[in-house]
């Protein structure tokens, strides 16, 4: 359903934000108000990950499926090959895009990319810089651009330029990686034990586990805290 709906936009040319949820990012905008305004206004949020799945739908009280980057990167992918939606990839670097063209080219052959550009370090970019990035953009005239930053630098970069951007923009962080074949896409019985964040953290030790060991516990502390609190019908 999520997919439908993007592919929509996009066939449609309106500039949207998709943000795909994980645990990292519900703590970032625990701990930061304006993030967590951003992430309120962004037109589709997802939920990539067991623990938000299971919280969801204890509180709502019905089945939420889980929505990941990857999913949704392929779900476009899959979609794209039957509607006039081309596709922008900005961000990660160029070894990287280069190995998501030839995964393209093999296995979605079909699928028109219009684009693929590193992206200088947000906090070194000049007004010059980034408004050179949205012109090469909108030029490539893109249905969906796949933003990969990092969280929280692109839920930001993609709205403070969600009038600029004349597409809908995707937020897929690592994922860019996964589908490169650079990092291996945990099997679907971790995925499903909610387990991924421990297979990825075993792939990248150096990177992950600070990350992990901040916002894993404090999580779990609220997210428990919340289901205790709701109230009962």
């Amino acid at each position: 359903m999520q997919v439908d709906r993007i592919l929509q936009w996009a066939e449609a040319s309106i500039s949207k934000v998709v943000c795909v949820a994980n645990v990292h990012m519900l703590m970032e905008a625990h701990w930061n108000d304006d993030f967590s305004h951003i992430l309120k206004l962004a037109e589709l949020r997802t939920p990539d990950g067991m623990p938000l799945v299971w919280i969801v739908s204890l509180l709502q009280k019905r089945r939420q499926e889980r929505v990941a980057g990857m999913d949704l990167l392929l779900g476009i992918c899959e979609g794209a090959k039957t509607q006039s939606v081309s596709l922008f990839f900005l961000g990660s670097d160029t070894r990287t895009l280069d190995q998501i063209k030839a995964r393209l080219d093999r296995d979605f052959p079909h699928v028109t990319v219009v684009g693929m550009s590193e992206m200088p370090r947000i906090e070194d970019m000049t007004a010059e810089e980034e408004e050179a990035v949205i012109q090469q953009v909108n030029a490539a005239n893109p249905g969906i651009v796949f933003v990969c930053l990092g969280c929280p630098k692109q839920e930001k970069w993609m709205h403070k330029n969600k009038h600029s951007v004349n597409a809908v923009m995707v937020g897929l962080g690592g994922a860019f990686s996964v589908f490169a074949g650079n990092t291996k896409w945990a099997p679907k019985f971790v995925r499903d034990s909610g387990l991924e964040w421990l297979y990825r953290c075993i792939q990248e030790p150096g990177r992950l586990w600070k990350r992990y060991a901040s916002t894993i516990p404090p999580f779990i502390f609220l997210a428990l805290k919340q289901v205790v609190s709701k109230p009962k019908n």
